[in-house]
């Protein structure tokens, strides 16, 4: 699997980039780009990798990377995205530094770290919606709309870890296939060992190279990712017993399984399940 330091292609034309990814899988390659982009997932749901936090998305959800922060959105089915892509010097250097956009700061800092939006998804959606069609100058003010709904819109920030290196090709390609060997094993025992043979490294070399540009240890990291795909199969399978989304999910202890579930969720696995009768 490659990764990228992506580069978003437009014309010397283009200030404000529109982009419609439909009827196809999204980028499953771990990448980075300049660029901040806002996107709409218009249909389809998966696992998201952004920054330190591997959470999921699903269809409806409206997410913000920021500039130069590592992602991935990973399907088993056909997704529909649409995304506007930008950066903070798109209008000039000084643009966003006007007093009458001041209150902007708020979200261009925020998008460094990555941005759920959890608030205002319909006025945002329409937004999108008028985009495609739109003039220049339309686009330019619907634009600014948009960032200000967001700025005013609840959010809930994705990473709590701030990137800001960009990733060199081996060590993108090294965290995706990390990343995929991980989200195929995950109901089954990894050994450290075997996920640094995976990143063609020695084991205490790779818990290095992993906290360093993760913020987390390894093994901090595969227990989010079990509880993730734990919380995907209690909301999706309501017929499974929380022992056997346990053991589906890697677990080979309940209590232990209940404990980090909670410490990450907030919630117990109990509540999930009885949320989804």
């Amino acid at each position: 699997m490659k990764v990228l330091p992506f580069k978003i292609l437009k014309t010397r034309e283009q200030v404000l980039l529109f982009q419609e990814d439909r009827n196809k899988i999204l980028y499953e390659l771990l990448h980075q780009h300049e660029e901040i982009q806002i996107s709409l997932i218009e249909k389809g749901a998966g696992n998201l990798l952004v920054g330190d936090t591997f959470t999921s998305f699903q269809e409806g959800d409206i997410i913000v990377f920021g500039k130069n922060l590592p992602h991935v959105l990973k399907s088993d089915e056909l997704c529909s995205m649409v995304s506007i892509f930008f950066t903070k010097e798109c209008f000039g250097k000084d643009f966003f530094a006007l007093p009458d956009l001041e209150d902007l700061a708020v979200f261009l800092g925020e998008s460094d770290r990555g941005i759920l939006v959890c608030s205002n998804q319909d006025k945002i959606k329409q937004i999108f919606a008028d985009f495609a069609e739109a003039t220049k100058l339309q686009r330019f003010q619907l634009f600014l709309n948009l960032l200000d709904i967001i700025n005013r819109s609840e959010k809930k920030q994705l990473s709590s870890f701030l990137y800001n290196k960009e990733l060199s090709m081996n060590e993108g390609k090294r965290m995706s296939l990390v990343f995929d060997y991980l989200m195929k094993n995950v109901d089954k025992e990894v050994s450290l060992q075997e996920v640094a043979a995976v990143a063609s490294m020695s084991k205490n070399a790779f818990c290095r190279y992993f906290k360093q540009r993760t913020n987390k240890t390894f093994f901090q990291f595969l227990i989010e990712i079990r509880i993730e795909r734990a919380c995907g199969l209690l909301i999706k399978n309501p017929d499974l017993s929380i022992t056997e989304v346990s053991e589906l999910c890697g677990f080979k202890n309940l209590s232990n399984f209940n404990r980090k579930f909670k410490e990450i969720k907030s919630v117990s696995p109990k509540m999930i399940k009885k949320a989804r009768r």
